[in-house]
This record gives C-alpha cells, structure tokens and sequence, in this order.
C-alpha cells in the first residue's frame, strides 16, 4: 500500500477541504462566511474543490492531497472511462465571490490549446513565465449558475445592436463602416490593434460625459454605460484607457437571478462583473485577454481565437430528475457536469457514482452514508470515489451542489 493511503481506513467517501485564493477583485464576506471562518478586510475571491496540481484540495481526515490520492489508484478512483479519456479528474469546482470586474478572456478550444501549448514548448518559454500564453496543452469550458443577482458579459451582441451602439455615440461613428465593410471581426480587430492614443482620442471623452449620469444614479447594472464607468475609474490612467472598455459595448450584458445558468464555450469574449457563482470547468489554466486587466495580453494570439460572430446567450435552469431532488446543468462537453440536490428536512437521495464526484453543501446539514457515515453541514464538502453507492439523508432542508464527469 502506497505512503499516501496507507493510514487510511478502506472507504469510498471522504470530507474534502478545499483552497481559497485571495484575488484582488474578490469579496471579503461571503466565501468566509459560508465556511464558517473569521471575516477579515483581505478579498477571498474563490474557493477551490479538486486535484489542480497548484491548488489541490486536501482530504480532511490525513490532510493528503486529493491529487496524491488520485494518483495511488487512479483507474479505481476515478473510474475506468475517465482514467481511458482524462488520466486525471478533468474538472476543477469553485465558488466565486465577484466584487469588481474581471478581464475580459477568452479560452482556447482544445486543438488550439495543444498547438499552442507544444508551440510555447519548443520556445522553451517557462511554464510559469508571466508572458505564456498556454500553462497545459487542455480546453477550459465552463458553466456557472448564480448564487444571487450576477451580471456578466458573454459573446458579441446582434448586428443590429452593435449598430445601435456604434451609431448612438459621435466618439464611435467612425467605427460604422468598419463594422459593415468587415463584420465583427473587422470591428474588433481594428479598436484591439489601434494605438493607445487613438483608444484615448474616442474613448475618454465618452467616457467622461457618462460619468455625470453615474454620479447623478441614472446608470443601473443592466446598461453597459453603468460597467463602462465602473472601468474607466477602475483601470484607466488619464492618459491611457483599457481597450477592455470596447468589449463592455459590444459584448452582451447578461443578467443572471439566483438559480440561472450559463455555459462559456471556446472563443467566446466574456467577463466577470459582480456577483457570487458556483463554477464548474475543464482543469486548465488557458486564458487570453482582452483588457480590465494588469496581466499579460497578447492581442494577436487573442484574435486568433475569437469566434466573430453573433452570440445569442443561453440562461438555463436545469433538467429536473432523479424524483425532483436532481437539477443537472447539461453542457456539451465530456470533461463535467454540474449539478444540485435538494431535499427537505429527512427526505434522502440515492444514487451509485460512476466516476469521482465532488458534493458541496451550500445550505442546511447532511448525513452521507456509504460505507461509513460522515455528517456534513453548511461550507462542507465531501467526495466519494467511482462505483460508490451512497445515500444522503437531509437533517435540516438542504442544498447540495455536484460535480462529476459524464462520461
């Protein structure tokens, strides 16, 4: 028996603690809180649940981490078809506490990640160098369901919009025949590559008329104008504006209530703004941006992977199943699936694992009774390995988030 797992008892079911990572634009209250710990000015912008090689969860009865453990057995602990197609857990689960905005990104489709990858590989560029533009040779989907009033910006907006756009503001009127000559990708491409003092010239005289409307309350979140403001103090200098501002007025603005999903796809432009989320994606560290941001941007290598076209954004709530207790959040991809469980007050919910699934207690209390019984409450979460039958039993109402793989 290996020297990760020798001190354990032979089980299938154990509490998982994850990491939390204290991004400048996370919150300071609501991650804290819901892990039962002591509310501090420092921001805790996620709370990680998995085997990412740089963050990995730990078990809490030895404190290994979940990737050692993975590693001891991993065809038995993650189960045959996801050891045949991933050799790893091929998601990472977070909890996201969004107080100021993200970068604008956009993540590589899995051929473009490779090529990328092996590319920056054969430059011997350091994994870890700041200017890399792909960590590891994987795609980086991901879906995200609000866990209260959430904004985000997610793929271009119609024709017809952009038009409205470029068409309402006198700074951007000359952006109109770019965009009917050559399309979105004409459009982006030309205020992406425009020189700084070009961006300064349009940008910061609109910018500086929509501030007395903001100052004044007549912007709300669902304008762009209101996030336009909110970066212009956020991310500009007064002689140099963040071409991410652009993106605020072409994307779409998305507006989540509690319970609602959405899925980001390959190339897609999108961004963060303000909200709390449940987050469930590919296990990779692949990010091209597009501005809001003091990290590396390589604008090229961006528009290379921009889908230019229009996205009509996809809110969901969910497939009910397994009698009502289930809500699956269906993606198009094998590497995850997203899901919730809720019970009432003694109510019990039984299923068999077919892969490493990962459960995060969100509200109320739970026992989980496999080959053992651990009980779990608010903040806590657990995971049992593939081919685990196991039963939840709720001890107050409850709400449970899930994350597997479908394959």
């Amino acid at each position: 028996m290996s020297e990760i797992n020798k001190n354990l008892p032979n089980k299938s079911v154990y509490k998982l603690v994850g990491k939390l990572q204290d991004y400048k634009w996370g919150g300071n209250v609501f991650i804290p809180s819901l892990l039962g710990q002591k509310v501090t000015d420092e921001p805790v912008a996620e709370y990680w649940l998995g085997a990412h090689p740089n963050a990995s969860s730990t078990l809490k009865v030895n404190e290994n981490k979940l990737v050692d453990f993975i590693n001891t057995d991993p065809k038995t602990i993650l189960g045959a078809r996801v050891y045949k197609r991933f050799h790893r857990l091929p998601y990472l689960f977070k909890v996201l506490d969004v107080k100021n905005m993200l970068s604008i990104q956009v993540h590589p489709s899995k051929p473009q990640a490779e090529e990328g990858f092996a590319r920056e590989e054969a430059l011997g560029i350091p994994r870890d160098a700041a200017h890399r533009n792909y960590k590891d040779d994987n795609h980086k989907p991901e879906i995200m369901v609000a866990l209260s009033d959430f904004w985000l910006l997610h793929g271009f907006k119609s024709s017809e919009k952009i038009k409205e756009i470029l068409l309402g503001y006198p700074e951007l009127h000359h952006l109109m025949s770019v965009f009917e000559k050559d399309g979105y990708e004409g459009l982006y491409c030309a205020v992406m590559l425009e020189d700084d003092e070009a961006t300064l010239k349009t940008l910061k005289p609109l910018l500086e008329e929509l501030e007395s409307d903001f100052d004044a309350g007549k912007l709300s979140k669902n304008q762009p104008e209101y996030w336009a403001v909110k970066a212009f103090r956020s991310f500009c200098s007064p002689d140099k504006i963040d071409k991410g501002i652009y993106s605020i007025f072409f994307l779409n603005l998305v507006h989540l209530k509690k319970g609602q999903a959405i899925f980001q796809d390959a190339g897609v432009p999108h961004a963060y703004l303000q909200g709390q989320n449940i987050e469930l994606m590919a296990n990779s560290d692949n990010v091209l941006r597009a501005g809001l941001t003091s990290k590396h941007m390589d604008i090229p290598e961006l528009l290379s992977q921009v889908k230019f076209c229009e996205t009509i954004p996809n809110v969901f709530e969910g497939d009910i199943l397994n009698d009502n207790h289930e809500t699956v959040y269906q993606t198009p991809v094998e590497d995850f699936q997203l899901s919730k469980i809720e019970l009432e007050k003694n109510e019990r919910f039984a299923v068999k694992s077919s892969s490493l699934e990962i459960h995060f207690v969100l509200e109320g209390a739970i026992q989980v009774n496999a080959d053992d019984y651990l009980n779990l409450s608010k903040g806590e979460a657990f995971f049992t390995i593939a081919g685990c039958s196991y039963e939840i039993l709720a001890q107050e109402n409850s709400l449970i988030f899930k994350a597997s793989c479908p394959l």
